[in-house]
Order: structure tokens, then sequence, then C-alpha cells
């Protein structure tokens, strides 16, 4: 960052802060207008630090892992501090992949964990997260959407968002699709049949997708395998996201 744009940005931050204090001295509607404008000076002066973002990023990437071997409160707590520091990411670069996917990925552990019904929030802001994904680069989510449509028996959403993951080369390996427990509900429909004839037959005539790769885990939920820049180079090759591996 160059002096003067250290300058701007200090200057930014010092007129958002008098905003807010005079926020605190107001009511009502001119309260929250003037919240709602601090807010905003406050996004622009994190907006587009790419170091800060990939910090918190990676900061949020440890939590999620670490989170995975607890248990109890503990882990919830864990969960939902990886959840704010993704939040904090895609707010200074709103189009961090790995941000976006895993931030649905802590959504979806913190409702196993909390073991709440499917049609519980943290599911719908998982799927706004996956959602995210999507917009940034299509179809990098649509499988993880397929599982929570599946989950709330939502047909033929569940049968959209599988097509749109086949056909972005984003879906995991068949035998692990069929295993899958949130798609339990829906394996034996017709539709779902004839989708896993279909992409075995695929499977068999057309060589590999060497664009898109795929791997094979323990975990459904992928995680992303490596930190997310704000590059464009980082998000045309990060076509799908997998756990790492240590």
């Amino acid at each position: 960052m160059s002096l003067l744009d250290s300058f701007t940005k200090k200057s930014k931050l010092n007129a958002t802060i008098k905003q807010t204090a005079l926020a605190r001295k107001s009511e009502g509607s001119t309260a929250n207008g003037l919240f709602k404008a601090a807010y905003q000076g406050y996004a622009d002066v994190l907006h587009d630090d790419p170091l800060r973002a990939e910090a918190l990023y990676n900061w949020g990437f440890a939590l999620l892992h670490q989170a995975k071997i607890k248990t109890g409160d503990e882990a919830a707590l864990i969960y939902q501090d990886a959840i704010q520091k993704f939040a904090f990411c895609l707010l200074i670069n709103p189009d961090y992949l790995g941000a976006a996917i895993n931030g649905g990925v802590a959504y979806m552990d913190l409702a196993r964990l909390k073991k709440v019904k499917p049609a519980d929030t943290l599911y719908e802001l998982a799927s706004k997260q996956f959602e995210k994904a999507n917009a940034i680069q299509a179809g990098t989510a649509s499988y993880n959407l397929a599982c929570i449509y599946g989950l709330q028996g939502n047909k033929d959403e569940c049968m959209k968002a599988l097509e749109k993951a086949r056909d972005r080369g984003a879906l995991p390996e068949a035998d692990e699709i069929l295993n899958d427990p949130d798609l339990a509900g829906i394996k034996e429909q017709d539709w779902f049949v004839a989708f896993m004839e279909a992409l075995n037959k695929k499977t068999e005539t057309e060589p590999e997708n060497t664009v898109a790769v795929v791997d094979s885990t323990s975990s459904k939920w992928k995680l992303v395998e490596k930190s997310f820049d704000s590059s464009s180079e980082a998000a045309a090759t990060a076509e799908k996201s997998v756990v790492e591996e240590g």
C-alpha cells in the first residue's frame, strides 16, 4: 500500500469513527442511517487489502480444522469464530472463493454439531455461502447445495444442483455420491437412479476431465485445499475444493 493510499484510508477511518459517534447520539431512522453509512465506511477502509484477506482466510481455515477435533460448546464456539473470519475476509475481498466455500462448510458442520433440523437457519446460511461461491465461480459449490436440498427433501432443486455440478465437472466420484448420507432420502427416486446411470455411462465413454479435479476423501464437505488470493489466476484455477491432508 502506498503512502497516499495509507493516508486516504486513515482519513476515511477517522471520518467513519466520527460518523459512528454521531450515530450513537442520534435516534430512530437517523441513527440507523448513520450506522449503515458507517458500516459501509469501515468496509471501504478494509476493502482491497490482499494480505489482510489472506490472513483472515487462513486463520478461519485453521479454526475450521481445530473445531473438527473438538466437541460440544467448545467446538461450536470455534466454528463461530471461523465463520466470522471468513465473513471478514469476504468483506475485504468479495471474490475470495475459499472464504465463501469454507464459510458454508463451517455452517454445515455447526448444524451437524447442534443436530438441528434441515430447515434450520444454519442450513439456510450454509446455502447462502455456497450460492455466493457459485456466483464467484459457477458450479464450485453446487454439489454441497445438492446435499442440503437432499436433506430438505427438495427434489427439484437437488436435481438442478447435481446437474450443474456435473456440467461444471465438480462432482465427487460416483461411489461417494451413492454413499452420501445427505442423499439417502432421494437415492431410490427414479430421477436420481437415471442421473447416476447416465453419469456412469458418461464416465465410461468420455476421457478424464483434466481441468476439474475431484479428490475422493473421507469427508463429503470439501475444504479448500490452499489459500486463494485475490488474483484472477487463483479464481480461474480453483475449479473444485478438496480436503487438505495433514
